[in-house]
């Protein structure tokens, strides 16, 4: 039987940490690396919400994303495009709802 209170959260976070500590991509080429592998299996939501205030602090645009989508069609196809497009404006608008975003008023 998996251990602790948030077994799942702590695994993916584990996972996440290796990754981070494996990899020698600079962290903008990393997270352009990580919006195409969510293009490509269809991620849900949350996996991009949880991706949208580590890009934006590395330098990713929305054109940036954008151009990453067009850069994936080939491969994963316009359902997976279309998909993927409206998760991250649905990621983007609940990362802004969330306080996420500077209040820069």
């Amino acid at each position: 039987m998996a251990r602790g209170t948030t077994p799942v959260l702590d695994a993916a976070t584990e996972i996440n940490a290796v990754s981070l500590a494996r990899t020698e991509l600079d962290p903008r080429t990393l997270m352009i690396a990580r919006i195409a592998a969510l293009a490509a299996v269809d991620a849900p939501v949350a996996s991009y919400l949880l991706h949208v205030g580590p890009a934006a602090e590395v330098g990713l645009t929305v054109d940036d994303v954008q151009d990453v989508l067009v850069a994936v069609a080939p491969i994963v196809g316009t359902p997976r495009l279309m998909s993927s497009a409206r998760k991250i404006a649905e990621a983007l608008d609940l990362d802004i709802e969330l306080g996420s975003e500077d209040d820069t008023q």
